[in-house]
């Protein structure tokens, strides 16, 4: 059975997308999902996130255009059951190599093929650029879910309604037609300001089936782990980010990796 893939997507930086990324990731992997992060950022920071050594030529970059197997730049994660493909500075130049290509929608999918169906993998999280070029578009063109991370703002609600667009376009054009919105994080969540009690309950009102319940708050501690190369649950494992992340973990599994009964 292949892995479940979701795409960690929005176009906007600064929202928790990578924050998202490891700790559920992390945190999946802690209950006994095995799980696969593929950083699609030529920023890097899933992998230097993830205490992983960013090194040219040992990223996705070169399977990536040639569409050929990733399972070679797989590396170890400090955590069990919790695996990276780093990305690499030399991912910038992606965008306008692929451009060239024929299929050049379907290059990453191509590549992870393998890795999702003959490794034992669950669940593979691809954590994309902050901009809606070709290597984000990559990722949802290889993603089964797309899962955005939404900061508590009233701005983001108006870049939700382009992303989900996207979904649509890519649905309709035969690029990817089993592509699905799988849910939404509300991220930077700050419970003592009206404002992001407001934006939840707008994003609940339009996306009811989508949006988690659990909402991630905004910590100092969150913001400090990536820089010491550690999840939040190696940081600070009794924090209030531990334990949010922790609970939409739950969700996650709850939603897309619940046994099925006979």
């Amino acid at each position: 059975m292949p892995a479940k893939t979701f795409a960690i997507a929005n176009q906007k930086g600064g929202v928790g997308k990578t924050t998202t990324t490891i700790n559920l990731g992390a945190a999946l992997a802690s209950f006994g999902i095995p799980t696969l992060i593929v950083d699609m950022d030529p920023q890097a920071n899933a992998t230097s996130s993830l205490g992983v050594e960013k090194k040219t030529g040992a990223g996705v970059y070169e399977p990536l255009l040639s569409g050929t197997d990733l399972a070679s730049r797989v590396v170890a994660t400090k955590e069990k059951n919790l695996w990276l493909i780093p990305s690499e500075l030399d991912l910038a130049a992606a965008e306008l190599e692929l451009s060239s290509q024929e299929n050049y929608l379907v290059k990453l999918r191509g590549a992870l093929e393998n890795l999702s169906l003959n490794y034992g993998l669950h669940a593979i999280l691809i954590d994309c650029p902050p901009t809606l070029g070709l290597l984000s578009m990559n990722s949802l063109c290889a993603a089964d879910f797309l899962l955005i991370t939404l900061q508590s703002e009233y701005l983001a609600l108006e870049g939700l309604s382009q992303i989900t667009g996207v979904i649509q376009q890519l649905k309709e054009s035969g690029a990817n037609p089993g592509l699905e919105l799988g849910g939404i994080a509300m991220t930077m969540y700050d419970n003592r300001t009206r404002l992001s009690y407001e934006v939840w309950q707008e994003v609940n009102r339009h996306y009811p089936d989508q949006i988690f319940r659990t909402a991630i708050p905004r910590t100092v501690r969150l913001s400090e782990a990536p820089s010491f190369g550690k999840t939040i649950f190696q940081y600070d494992p009794n924090g209030i980010g531990s334990k949010a992340y922790m609970a939409l973990a739950k969700e996650v599994k709850q939603r897309f990796f619940q046994p099925v009964s006979s």
